[in-house]
């Protein structure tokens, strides 16, 4: 543990850890509230569950027992780099989709038609239907890049892959019946953002 609290590698990847969830949960947050009001954002906006707090529990056991056991794993400096460059990546992707389509963004799935849903097609939505998810697939498992944790790497994509494969298509499901034939021309020319996931 002594090697943990002086090594400058540890102080780094996990910094950069720590700080990618508090700036990825806060901006969610916050931008929830600029678009659709503070009495309207629940606590859950944070995204934060206990199966999340769980997998993140994960990847910091991999890493400190990685880092205990096997130290030079951790010091893959263009590993730990392009992981890092990939959660700026998967964070810009992300953010600009909730700022594109701003009160059509939800943290929840609408099952109902409101009056200022709309399909949102222009912007990064013009290049993925999905780029929130999208983005968020990115960064999750660019974390783990970002830490040279290679299980968690593997999981974490497994994972949130799965989440999406099942999501997708529940949410497409609705926006096909508040949209009909337009979300269908949309969906038919424009990939989902998440990879093998129509």
């Amino acid at each position: 543990m002594e090697e943990i609290l002086t090594s400058d590698t540890a102080w780094r990847q996990l910094s950069q850890l720590f700080l990618a969830i508090f700036f990825f949960h806060s901006s969610e947050y916050v931008l929830a509230i600029i678009f659709h009001g503070k009495f309207n954002v629940p606590l859950s906006s944070l995204l934060i569950s206990k199966q999340y707090v769980m997998a993140m529990g994960c990847c910091i056991l991999e890493y400190l027992i990685e880092f205990a056991f096997f130290p030079q794993l951790k010091e893959h400096w263009w590993i730990s780099n392009i992981g890092l460059i990939l959660v700026v990546i998967g964070e810009i992707i992300r953010k600009v989709a909730i700022i594109t389509a701003g009160r059509a963004f939800t943290h929840l799935i609408k099952i109902y038609h409101e009056d200022h849903h709309e399909l949102v097609t222009s912007g990064i939505y013009g290049f993925v239907r999905h780029p929130g998810y999208c983005g968020f697939f990115i960064w999750a498992t660019a974390t783990q890049i970002m830490l040279c944790n290679p299980f968690c790497t593997l999981a974490y994509m497994v994972v949130t892959w799965r989440f999406f494969s099942t999501r997708i298509p529940y949410e497409e499901f609705f926006l096909r019946q508040f949209f009909g034939s337009q979300y269908e021309e949309y969906s038919s020319r424009v990939p989902s953002g998440v990879p093998f996931i129509k």
